[in-house]
């Protein structure tokens, strides 16, 4: 029994790694949006270079942290 439940947590904690793995590698991957996903206001570009992969503007993403 305890066999198995090493295999099933190897498997999880292989599985993690992996996840974490590619969410380290992922915002080098994405674009940043031109307009805003909450307002279609224009992002700026110094924003958009600096935050890459952002989809929202500085007022929107305050709101959206604020409500979590």
């Amino acid at each position: 029994m305890a066999d198995e439940i090493d295999r099933a947590n190897d498997q999880a904690q292989y599985l993690l790694d992996l996840a974490l793995q590619s969410r380290r590698r992922a915002p080098s991957n994405r674009v940043s949006a031109e307009f805003c996903d909450d307002c279609d206001d224009p992002i700026p570009l110094l924003r958009r270079q600096t935050i890459v992969g952002c989809q929202t503007c500085v007022d929107c993403q305050g709101l959206r942290e604020a409500r979590r």
